[in-house]
């Protein structure tokens, strides 16, 4: 018998199965008792569960567990209240591509969109500090995410964001026609790069944690330097490397989100939106997944405020007539 998505999961329900672990960690109550806090995911969602049980070990992060237990609403959220749990074991039937949340479009195909989207660069200076970057980090890029949980957190995520940004840039350079689109391009292709730096994640595309660099730094800093020593390397210097690194430096808009600068010419103000623009969009549509039609999510902290699930398939409806046949 399949066993029953995360996104199903309702109040006062059973459950068995197969999950993922995201987070585990192992807290003291205010009675002094320990228990084990996880967030334990498939493709389809996330759900917090409690380990009631000082003696159970934490499962590690990234790994499968087979779990028993039922589900409660505590502060207006869905729990799993863990009864038993267990590592997954070699001769247990784990379907791990369902554990998995993954990006909708093969790496392959979002790899090649990018590259042939550099063929297409007028400036060869922008060109080769973009391809070679990205032949730097390939390995990883062709499953990092792009976040530990808000948006595109999912294996391959950083290239669906990237490739997402992409799109909606080349739309928007379809607007405004005096846009260097070389360099907004270029930007889309490099602003998040250095998250794979910044996240430790392993080849399931779940972020165990920050490294010491991307605490103490952050990708936007690390995206200048590493794109500095590109540049050193291959010999290019003036304008095309310094609005670059700005575009990196200043991708987040303000200060209190990490932006040292602002941007400060059209083609960074044009990254800064497309990337929340398709950040917002993501995180979004993975909550909204979550609710049935006609409900609101519970309150997103990252978006401070609850979404609504809109009733589409009534606005697509046929009026009724009236009592006239009109």
């Amino acid at each position: 018998m399949a066993q029953r998505n995360v996104s199903e999961l309702a109040k006062d329900q059973r459950f068995e199965g197969f999950l993922l672990v995201r987070s585990s960690e192992q807290r003291t109550g205010g009675n002094g008792a320990k228990y084990l806090d996880l967030n334990l995911a498939d493709k389809t969602g996330e759900v917090n569960a409690k380990v009631w049980d000082g003696n159970v070990t934490p499962p590690a992060v990234g790994t499968v567990v087979k779990v028993r237990g039922g589900t409660l609403e505590y502060n207006g959220r869905l729990q799993l209240r863990v009864e038993r749990i267990r590592p997954a074991q070699p001769g247990d039937e784990v379907n791990v591509s369902a554990l998995t949340p993954s990006a909708p479009e093969p790496v392959e195909d979002m790899l090649g969109e990018l590259s042939q989207t550099i063929d297409g660069f007028a400036s060869e200076p922008i060109a080769r500090l973009t391809r070679e970057m990205l032949r730097r980090f390939d390995e990883k890029l062709r499953y990092y995410p792009a976040a530990q949980r808000i948006h595109h957190a999912e294996r391959g995520g950083l290239l669906h964001h990237t490739t997402g940004m992409l799109r909606l840039a080349k739309a928007v350079c379809g607007v405004y026609g005096n846009l260097n689109t070389d360099l907004v391009y270029a930007g889309v292709i490099l602003h998040d790069l250095c998250k794979i730096e910044e996240l430790d994640s392993d080849p399931m595309g779940v972020v165990r944690d920050y490294t010491a660099g991307g605490l103490l730094l952050g990708h936007l800093v690390l995206g200048v330097a590493r794109l500095q020593e590109v540049a050193n390397d291959l010999g290019i210097t003036g304008e095309p490397l310094l609005l670059l690194q700005h575009m990196l430096l200043s991708h987040h808009g303000e200060a209190e989100f990490g932006s040292p600068r602002k941007p400060m010419f059209m083609e960074a103000e044009v990254l800064h939106w497309v990337d929340l623009l398709d950040a917002r969009m993501n995180e979004m549509d993975t909550a909204i997944a979550k609710v049935k039609p006609g409900a609101f999510t519970e309150r997103i902290w990252s978006l401070d405020r609850r979404l609504y699930h809109a009733r589409y398939d009534e606005c697509l409806a046929p009026e009724e007539p009236d009592e006239n046949g009109g």
